[in-house]
């Protein structure tokens, strides 16, 4: 340690004298640069700037350190002086897309690596770099294309097949995604990240041990990889699935998806309180986290708070218009409510989004004829039930084309029907709804079907 801080010392002493040329102070930079004393390198390149106002080099490196220190839009002024002096260098082009990569503005990072290919077309890293641009823009077919020439100008560049592998998941070519991360780890066996990558893709593929594994050897390679800790925690249960997320919320707070997923397993523990708790958390890191609403009213209605739900599914709905789920969710926290006609207004919404959820058709089916599950239990028939009796058969009728072993939808066909006075029809449709396993149906059988 000593020995450090005499070479920072040094670093700041040398060539303190009188008359240092814009050289020195520059060479001097490098040093400091090369220790990763970035501040100290900036002091140099600024002296040796108040020399020769004209030094390239100097605003280049004092950029590079500048970003270093994760001032990007200083180092975009220093490499726009840069590229006024001399408007023909690749690396100025390449080292200001990258700060611009850091700042989000996807679009100028890509055309400054456009630029830098122009000048020099066999600069490897900057198609890298371009690809991480357009994957960013939700380019995907131009971000593989970046990868793959990267790959093909270097076929060890582990995190060209990475990032491909990313882009490939994206669009749900998990498979080839997996043969990408399986190259990265064939090239670099210590690349963690290809294995969280890999456990991701293996996890949407429903391998689960290979993903769990992938998850374990990750955690081994490097033991503060967050996204390791979250991913064996999707694949943990109960107790030991929260302590991986306790682990990667430890080591970065400020992931909103963390907290959501262990919301999630809150929830699945029946701690409703304290899944709250998580999505609240998530929704302060990103208050227009859709999914962190949606999940936070599916606690509420746990909690029968369903007008504190309704208020969470109306944000999810203004974030997300066309979430098929959440306007049946919001349905069933109004039926709650016996709100049927504003429920029925939801489950058209759903139904009209995704037409084919066969569960929306009941949910509707049971609001039109205000039939609740527990509506006939040991044979007693709710007269009070009587509404859109027809209406509510026409959705069960729908739900059973769509899921012919519906065992629900055959239960409330079968009541709505009795009601109707269709005992023979109506006792059918309970009895095929015991045999697919509705326990209760055998029940209303043994009262009303005699």
């Amino acid at each position: 340690m000593k020995k450090i801080q005499l070479l920072l010392c040094f670093c700041f002493m040398l060539f303190s004298c009188y008359g240092q040329t814009a050289q020195d102070y520059w060479d001097k930079g490098i040093e400091c640069q090369n220790l990763q004393d970035y501040t100290g390198a900036i002091e140099n390149y600024t002296k040796a700037l108040k020399i020769n106002p004209n030094h390239f080099t100097a605003y280049l490196y004092r950029g590079y350190s500048k970003g270093k220190l994760q001032d990007y839009t200083g180092a975009i002024a220093d490499y726009n002086k840069a590229i006024k002096i001399n408007p023909n260098d690749a690396a100025v082009y390449y080292n200001r897309g990258l700060s611009k990569n850091e700042l989000k503005d996807f679009s100028g990072a890509i055309a400054d690596f456009n630029k830098a290919i122009k000048i020099k077309p066999d600069l490897v890293e900057v198609y890298y770099d371009r690809g991480f641009a357009k994957g960013n823009l939700k380019d995907n077919n131009g971000a593989i294309a970046d990868y793959s020439k990267a790959i093909e100008m270097n076929p060890t560049f582990y995190n060209a097949y990475v990032g491909r592998g990313r882009i490939k998941v994206r669009i749900k070519d998990n498979k080839g995604a997996i043969e990408d991360y399986n190259k990265a780890i064939e090239i670099n066996p210590d690349n963690e990240t290809a294995y969280v990558d890999r456990g991701y893709a293996e996890i949407i593929l429903e391998d689960y041990t290979s993903a769990k594994a992938d998850f374990d050897k990750a955690i081994e390679i490097n033991p503060n990889d967050e996204k390791a800790y979250s991913g064996r925690g999707i694949m943990n249960d109960g107790v030991g699935a929260i302590a991986d997320f306790d682990k990667a919320i430890e080591l970065n707070p400020n992931d909103e998806m963390t907290y959501e997923e262990r919301g999630d397993e809150k929830f699945k523990l029946q701690n409703y309180t304290e899944a709250i708790e998580d999505y609240n958390k998530a929704i302060e890191l990103n208050p227009n986290y859709a999914l962190a609403y949606k999940k936070r009213g599916n606690a509420k209605v746990s909690l029968q708070d369903y007008s504190g739900a309704i208020s969470d599914y109306n944000i999810a709905i203004r974030i997300r218009p066309n979430d098929a789920d959440v306007y049946k969710q919001r349905g069933y926290a109004k039926r709650a409510l016996d709100d049927n006609r504003g429920a029925i207004e939801d489950y058209n919404k759903s139904i009209m989004i995704n037409p084919k959820d066969a569960n929306a058709y009941i949910q509707r089916g049971d609001a039109k004829g205000w039939l609740h599950s527990g509506s006939m239990k040991k044979g007693i028939i709710s007269e009070g039930a009587l509404n859109d009796l027809k209406g509510a058969i026409a959705d069960y009728n729908k739900a059973i084309e769509l899921n012919p072993n519906y065992a629900n939808a055959y239960r409330q066909r079968g009541v709505a029907k009795i009601i109707l006075k269709q005992k023979d029809s109506g006792c059918l449709d309970l009895s095929k709804a015991g045999e697919l396993g509705c326990e209760d149906a055998y029940e209303i059988i043994k009262t009303d079907c005699q």
